[in-house]
């Protein structure tokens, strides 16, 4: 039923009464004419009748049912209500509304026929028929509307609530959310020179000051490098808004061509000061293990959300962590009996390098029964793991189904190069392994792997072999041969890109410890040649390349050789390019969409891929789409380049 029920009926008695007149004028000249205008306006003033009769039946039956089914409540009551009050039939139509109705909802003026989705800011009906109520707002007044259902039609109560919301609202937006803030790259300064250092501070403290004057929050330095903010709600989700401009200041202190840079771990939604403060810290330590320049927000249904990160992680110049993480090692080590090294799905050189150093030295050094546990057919590195085998007189390979068959409870698992269980090599390994060590260099996900006995993560590192070199270098490194120094520094060159990227002091200094060790860099530099398939399918996907914001993308066709092999290989060809700031290359395999993503650092593809639900690093990042086509994930991938890019922009 629609309000033309209401509004149509006079119109056709106007029509009836017109035709009626136009008929008495005819008589006098044609009869026929006459009859055929009488019969006219008869049957339409039979319509008329009949149509009212039924609508009028109809609203009488809704309101006198809806009505009698309410126990103790009649039509007059519903009048008194001091609520409004409409009554719809079966389609959502009004056929009766009280007064206080007419007055709040449409200016005293009459409802019937409206439909009352009219009335409920958009929301269905079918969300009022289940009982729970729904907020509406109107004329600036809000409402929760709450449904009876009869047979017939429903009664809605209106029952205003304007100021209790409000009260609500005020309440959250005035809920404390603590920031705490560190000067993260404040070793660049300290290096220079104590002026320089506190001059940096100094600025830095000014910001802060400013920032929290400017939405009237509580500041207080807490420490070395470490400041406390509570801001209300309502301010953060300005800030957030604005992708919290606070890093674009900080960044344009620069003093002796240094760069100053912030992490905020910041908490929302905690209504206890002391839970708030200890899950900021929290967000603050993912923010700087996402590489610092950034603002981590933590939710509290433990969601995050990142603003920022643009900026290179600062590498550190002291070694003393990475002593403390060796002997963290050593005395884990000394209570297990076996110790398995396990990588990341599809494994890399940097993946196996580091393994492979590991294994010789806890098999060596520790005395320990040690493996590396790898698929052979999905590896990246199979040039690596023939060359080892080749050279070393024992096999130090196993299969991920021999690993489970000789796990033990005191079984040692070494997690390298990837910090989350959904990446792994073998999962089911990881769930059985009681003792866990990570060493890993990538930015750190949300949902990280947090049972570790051990957690080294470096982002500011070049690799997991740069790691593992500094850590093997405070052990006893005297059983380490040039074929473990050719696997580490196989898998600095790859993820360095041959010494481009990434490329700090303590990187060249693991290379020349590598290089004293026996490392070979012409034999490094033939673990990455390829067949003649693989290039093949490498140029290709080269040449099908098309360049979009300075992002070369290309969709790579199936082929002969190495798919994921040469799609990863295009991609850093395709940086070469000019105009390049980052590429992309997507390949299908195992029945899902791949992308392979590389940068110099302009462009941060770790961001982007994380939103396609992957990860990696600044400059080197993948991702998996299941469920998708090669067009479908392109156009997924614009999206998210073009939402990067515009933030960037903005900010």
């Amino acid at each position: 039923m629609r309000k033309k029920n209401w509004t149509l009926t006079p119109w056709f008695i106007i029509f009836s009464v017109i035709m009626f007149a136009m008929a008495v004028v005819s008589y006098d000249y044609s009869p026929v004419v006459f009859y055929i205008e009488l019969g006219v306006s008869v049957l339409s003033l039979a319509v008329v009748l009949i149509t009212s009769l039924r609508f009028t039946s109809y609203v009488k039956s809704t309101v006198k049912n809806i009505v009698g089914s309410i126990k103790g409540i009649n039509e007059e009551y519903l009048e008194k209500f001091s609520c409004p009050v409409a009554v719809i039939g079966r389609q959502g139509d009004i056929v009766w509304c009280n007064s206080r109705f007419r007055k709040a909802m449409c200016g005293g003026k009459g409802a019937e026929g409206d439909n009352i989705k009219a009335y409920l800011s958009g929301k269905e009906i079918d969300c009022l028929k289940k009982g729970e109520g729904c907020d509406v707002a109107i004329d600036g007044r809000e409402y929760t509307v709450y449904c009876r259902s009869t047979g017939e039609g429903a009664v809605c109560e209106f029952i205003e609530n304007t100021y209790y919301k409000q009260i609500t609202r005020e309440y959250l937006a005035s809920k404390p959310c603590v920031a705490i803030a560190v000067f993260d790259n404040a070793e660049d300064f300290s290096d220079n020179s104590d002026e320089s250092f506190s001059e940096a501070m100094l600025d830095i403290e000014v910001c802060l000051q400013k920032w929290a004057e400017q939405y009237s929050a509580l500041y207080k330095k807490i420490g070395n490098n470490r400041y406390m903010i509570i801001f209300r709600d309502a301010d953060v989700e300005k800030m957030a808004a604005d992708k919290f401009p606070i890093l674009k200041t900080i960044r344009g202190i620069t003093i002796n061509n240094h760069s100053a840079s912030i992490s905020v771990g910041l908490c929302r939604g905690y209504n206890n000061i002391k839970e708030s403060e200890l899950n900021a810290r929290k967000a603050l330590e993912m923010a700087l293990g996402r590489g610092g320049d950034q603002v981590a927000v933590i939710k509290k249904d433990n969601t995050y959300e990142f603003f920022g990160g643009k900026v290179a992680a600062a590498e550190k110049a002291s070694k003393v962590r990475m002593r403390v993480i060796a002997n963290a090692i050593s005395r884990v080590v000394a209570d297990c009996d076996k110790i398995f090294i396990m990588g990341h799905k599809f494994s890399d050189l940097d993946c196996v390098g580091a393994a492979i150093g590991l294994q010789c030295i806890m098999e060596k050094t520790f005395k320990r029964y040690s493996k590396v546990v790898i698929n052979r057919e999905t590896s990246m590195a199979k040039q690596l793991i023939e060359y080892t085998d080749e050279k070393l007189d024992t096999d130090i390979f196993i299969s991920p189904e021999a690993a489970l068959s000789g796990l033990t409870q005191k079984s040692l698992l070494i997690i390298v190069d990837t910090h989350l269980k959904r990446s792994l090599e073998s999962t089911e390994l990881y769930e059985k392994c009681k003792k866990v060590i990570i060493i890993d260099h990538h930015r750190k996900a949300v949902d990280y792997i947090n049972n570790a006995l051990v957690f080294c993560h470096e982002p500011s590192a070049s690799s997991t072999c740069e790691m593992c070199s500094e850590i093997i270098s405070c052990l006893d490194d005297s059983p380490l041969t040039y074929v473990q120094a050719d696997a580490m520094l196989a898998g600095i060159t790859l993820d360095t890109k041959n010494f481009a990227v990434k490329t700090g002091v303590r990187t060249f200094e693991a290379a020349a410890y590598l290089r004293k060790r026996g490392a070979n860099t012409l034999t490094v530099k033939g673990m990455f040649s390829d067949n003649i398939e693989t290039y093949r399918e490498k140029v290709d996907i080269v040449c099908k390349a098309h360049v979009y914001r300075g992002c070369a993308i290309s969709i790579a066709p199936s082929g002969d050789g190495d798919i994921r092999l040469a799609s990863a290989q295009a991609a850093d060809e395709m940086l070469n390019l000019k105009g390049v700031d980052a590429s992309f290359v997507l390949f299908e395999d195992n029945s899902q969409i791949n992308i392979s993503a590389r940068s110099y650092g302009n462009v941060n593809v770790q961001i982007i891929m994380e939103k396609l639900g992957g990860g990696g690093h600044q400059t080197m990042a993948a991702t998996q789409l299941k469920n998708t086509t090669k067009e479908l994930a392109y156009q997924q991938l614009l999206s998210e380049i073009d939402n990067t890019l515009d933030d960037e922009e903005n900010s």
